[in-house]
């Protein structure tokens, strides 16, 4: 079968799905009452990442694997942001994208078989997105970060170092 009609088929039962979901939400209307989308909104940016994995497993599209990190970690910290309702922190948490960019590259990179390569350029992009998002978070987070500034910058400065000796050409 062919990489199309596989995407056809898997985008064609998942909407199947979505949509026997919204026809048992009609016929019961308390069936999905325990997700109080007023307060759980974020879960649905976090289901379409869900949705954007299942789709590169089920399809074999690992490229998909990195969108897919990328929503859903924006999904979690707007869940972060929604329950403790610190949206200021936008101010330095965005610098986590990056580091979803790298956990896609790492799983896209698992999937297609290039895990070494995966690991090494995922690595970089998640530990190279901790410490962005140590000093900003120092210096925007109101303090919350001042201590824990020097620490975490060694500690990314050691790790990238490690790598870089794992992931040498030989």
């Amino acid at each position: 079968m062919e990489q199309g009609q596989r995407s056809n088929i898997v985008a064609g039962l998942l909407i199947i799905l979505i949509g026997a979901a919204f026809l048992a939400a009609q016929i019961f209307p308390d069936i999905f009452a325990f997700i109080d989308l007023e307060q759980n909104w974020p879960l649905l940016v976090i289901g379409v990442g869900v949705f954007l994995l299942l789709m590169a497993l089920l399809t074999s599209t690992p490229s998909l694997a990195i969108p897919a990190s990328i929503v859903g970690g924006i999904g979690g910290i707007l869940y972060w942001q929604n329950k403790t309702g610190n949206w200021g922190s936008w101010a330095y948490i965005w610098t986590l994208i990056p580091g979803f960019v790298g956990v896609g590259v790492i799983i896209s990179g698992v999937l297609e078989g290039k895990t070494r390569e995966a690991l090494k350029d995922g690595s970089r992009a998640i530990i190279a997105s901790l410490i962005m998002f140590a000093i900003f978070g120092s210096f925007l987070g109101g303090g919350q970060f001042s201590g824990l500034l020097w620490p975490i910058i060694l500690i990314g400065a050691g790790l990238m170092i490690l790598f870089n000796s794992f992931f040498r050409p030989r």
